[in-house]
C-alpha cells in the first residue's frame, strides 16, 4: 500500500473508535495512551512552559490531563475529525483543537515551548519528515516529547516483521514500529539533542528531545 492508504487506514479507524475510545480501555484502544499520557504528565509535572502543542491528541486526553493545573496554552492536532469533534465536547480551558496531519503542521516556525506525540508515531508512514515538522514548529530550547508502542526486546527483528510483513495486513493504519534505541537514533539524526529517555514497559517506550 502507498503513503495515502495507510493515512486513510489511520483516519478511518480513528474516526470509527471515536465516540467510546476514552471508555474501553483495552489494548487497541486507549488502554496504552493512557499509560503513555499519565507518563508526559509526570515528566511536566512542575515544569514551565507557555504553550504545548499534542500531535495526535486523539480524544484529548492528555491536553485535559495537563490542563487541569495549568494556565498554558493548548493545541491539539489529529487526523480523524471524529477524533477532534470528541475534543471539542470536553471544552477544556485555554485549548484549540485542529484537524492536521503530523508530516504537514499547520504552524509556524518557533511555535512551541513543548511538542509531545503518544501513542501516535507508529501510524506515520514516514519517520524523517514528522520528527523534522516537530524540531521546526519547537522553539529553541524546547522539549519534544514521544512515548510510543515498539516491538521491545524483538528490535531489528520486531521491526522488519511488523514494518514490512505485519503491515499488509493491518486495519488500523500501523505501518512505521520502532523501539527505543532506533528512535533515539532517529530523533539525533533529524536534529534532536537526547535528553531522557527510558521503557515504560517492556514495548512502550519514552524519549524527550531537546531543539538546541
Amino acid at each position: 500500500m502507498s503513503k495515502k492508504d495507510y493515512v486513510e487506514l489511520s483516519k478511518d479507524w480513528f474516526d470509527k473508535q471515536a465516540p467510546v475510545y476514552d471508555e474501553k480501555d483495552v489494548i487497541l484502544y486507549s488502554k496504552y495512551g493512557k499509560i503513555s499520557c499519565q507518563n508526559i504528565c509526570d515528566y511536566l509535572k512542575n515544569k514551565e512552559y507557555k504553550n504545548l502543542l499534542d500531535i495526535g491528541c486523539g480524544t484529548g486526553y492528555l491536553i485535559d490531563l495537563l490542563s487541569k493545573d495549568s494556565k498554558s496554552k493548548f493545541t491539539g492536532l489529529d487526523l480523524s475529525p471524529k477524533m477532534i469533534d470528541e475534543c471539542n465536547k470536553k471544552k477544556i480551558k485555554n485549548s484549540k483543537f485542529v484537524v492536521g496531519k503530523s508530516d504537514e503542521l499547520p504552524f509556524e516556525d518557533n511555535s512551541f515551548d513543548i511538542v509531545t506525540c503518544s501513542q501516535s508515531f507508529h501510524h506515520y508512514p514516514e519517520t524523517d519528515k514528522p520528527l523534522k515538522e516537530a524540531l521546526r514548529v519547537l522553539k529553541p530550547g524546547g522539549f519534544y516529547i514521544i512515548s510510543d508502542t515498539g516491538v521491545g526486546p524483538f528490535k531489528d527483528f520486531g521491526v522488519k516483521f511488523d514494518n514490512f510483513v505485519y503491515r499488509h495486513f493491518s486495519k488500523s493504519g500501523d505501518c512505521n514500529v520502532s523501539y527505543l534505541e532506533k528512535m533515539e537514533k532517529d530523533m539525533k539524526k533529524n536534529g534532536f539533542k537526547i535528553v531522557y529517555s527510558k521503557k515504560i514497559t517492556t514495548f512502550i517506550y519514552f524519549i524527550v528531545g531537546e531543539k538546541e
